[in-house]
């Protein structure tokens, strides 16, 4: 192995650990006994009803956009233009293979979480001290996956491929679940990173599109509840941009983990 190649894979290996330490933080928080709270005692005043209603119109809701909102999404940004800044950034890491343009990479994918934080915390909070609840959850699904998709094309990969769109349905269910479910749910997601080429049967994607919907649903039900309810619904806008970190947390700690395992596994064979 020469200098060079020795200094990229040394570079690779430095940031597979910061990336180990962020997945193992990750774990610590997923792991942590969840102790009733506002929100879980709020929950149990709701009527059956109301909740069961709440619950099918967050997964309608949810639904709709991840199906049909796509093409929406991509008007708020130019894919072709990102497409082509990774490939140059990616050039710099290949010719120069130093921490430095790996760093770069990681600070574009991080860049464009600033706005998309401002946009769901402004609507979030507007919404909310008007008691605009439900309505809410496709503009903030919206720009969750405004920030997922961006993340991935920022790392190099297309969201459009089935297997991508179930990887990522994957990805966002994992990042609010907790104990078993999370390992289990986490396990699945490495299994895809691991294994990224495969096809996908639409009922396998329409299940997993619902599971994904459910958790989201049973985890923000009673703060999109509240923020139905005009000024205190200000409470349940301003948890937005607190789920948009805990989601986009884990996404781009995957995605960076398995950019740079691609990295890993081209200079092996180079050797």
């Amino acid at each position: 192995m020469d200098k060079k190649m020795r200094k990229r894979m040394q570079a690779i290996e430095k940031e597979l650990l910061i990336v180990a330490k962020q997945e193992a933080k990750l774990e610590k928080a997923a792991m942590k006994e969840r102790r009733g709270g506002i929100k879980e005692a709020l929950a149990k005043l709701l009527p059956g009803k109301v909740y069961t209603g709440l619950e099918s119109a967050f997964c309608k809701g949810f639904s709709l956009v991840f199906s049909k909102g796509r093409s929406l999404i991509e008007k708020s940004y130019n894919k072709e233009t990102m497409q082509q800044d990774h490939s140059i950034r990616d050039f710099a890491v290949q010719v120069k293979g130093n921490r430095r343009e790996l760093k770069k990479m990681h600070k574009s994918a991080k860049r464009t979480d600033f706005v998309n934080l401002a946009v769901t915390t402004a609507e979030g909070i507007g919404l909310g001290a008007l008691g605009i609840g439900m309505p809410d959850i496709v503009l903030f699904i919206s720009t969750l996956l405004k920030g997922i998709y961006e993340t991935a094309l920022n790392y190099g990969f297309d969201y459009e491929d089935p297997r991508e769109q179930l990887l990522i349905l994957k990805m966002m269910a994992a990042s609010l679940l907790h104990g078993e479910e999370w390992q289990e749910a986490n396990a699945e997601v490495n299994a895809i990173l691991s294994v990224p080429d495969g096809y996908v049967e639409e009922e396998e994607f329409q299940e997993q599109l619902h599971q994904t919907a459910s958790v989201f649903a049973m985890d923000m039900l009673v703060l999109k509840f509240i923020q139905g309810l005009p000024v205190v619904g200000i409470i349940g806008g301003a948890a937005n941009p607190v789920y948009y970190r805990m989601v986009l947390n884990y996404v781009q700690a995957k995605y960076r983990k398995r950019y740079l395992r691609n990295l890993q596994a081209m200079a092996y064979a180079e050797e």
